[in-house]
């Protein structure tokens, strides 16, 4: 038996063709929260930087709110330090861990006074070790604020890649190393923002709404139990 090869140039153009028509259609293309706050502060790494943060286990209307409200009181690393940790903890909140993250939101904005000058560095092996910085976050952080080429793999991005069959990894961590190996370089920016839209609207965790999607009769569906 014959493997067939597959162009993943081919496929992935197709997929993400596919997906913004739907959400076009549906007209709810609504731009994930760390998005909205790129757009809107003009793409400054340190806010991107905080709000995919604060976005952590956390909802997206929620996350959107949050940073807002920080935002409205400090835009720099000088200027979040003259902020209370009270201050910033009710800014935050409702995001989960809001304690935890107020303290990473204090220790950075004082790491990046003293070591870089006040701006975010930009390349991942820096952002890695500043406190509570994963790899989603570094990732975003370069996609929106440097529009580097980096993989960002959230929940939707892990669950629809394995859903689809394009990987067959378990954490987010490995699914990374798994898109890196076959998606092209020029979707790696656009990658997150779209899969989160459609995680969202369309390809939901609980009973996603297959019906819509017209991927439906190639998609493996694995680990999908109940559809729409």
């Amino acid at each position: 038996m014959i493997n067939k090869v597959i162009d993943y140039e081919e496929l992935f153009d197709s997929i993400f063709t596919q997906f913004k028509e739907v959400l076009v259609k549906l007209n709810n293309y609504t731009l994930p929260s760390v998005s909205q706050i790129a757009l809107k502060y003009e793409a400054n790494p340190y806010l991107i930087l905080l709000s995919t943060l604060i976005s952590l286990r956390t909802k997206d209307e929620v996350t959107l709110k949050a940073s807002e409200r920080l935002f409205s009181l400090a835009t720099t690393p000088g200027q979040m330090l003259k902020l209370s940790q009270e201050t910033i903890e009710q800014a935050i909140y409702p995001s989960l861990y809001y304690k935890r993250k107020t303290q990473n939101i204090i220790k950075i904005s004082q790491i990046l006074i003293t070591e870089y000058n006040s701006k975010v560095p930009n390349e991942a092996k820096a952002l890695l070790t500043l406190p509570g910085v994963g790899i989603k976050t570094a990732n975003l952080t370069l996609n929106l604020g440097f529009n580097i080429e980096a993989i960002c793999v959230d929940c939707h991005v892990h669950t629809i890649a394995n859903r689809m069959g394009l990987i067959k990894t378990t954490t987010p961590e490995d699914s990374v190393v798994a898109l890196s190996a076959i998606m092209p370089k020029r979707f790696w920016i656009p990658l997150n923002e779209l899969f989160v839209s459609y995680g969202m609207q369309v390809c939901t965790p609980q009973s996603p709404r297959c019906s819509l999607c017209p991927r439906t009769l190639v998609c493996p569906k694995t680990g999908v139990g109940k559809t729409r």
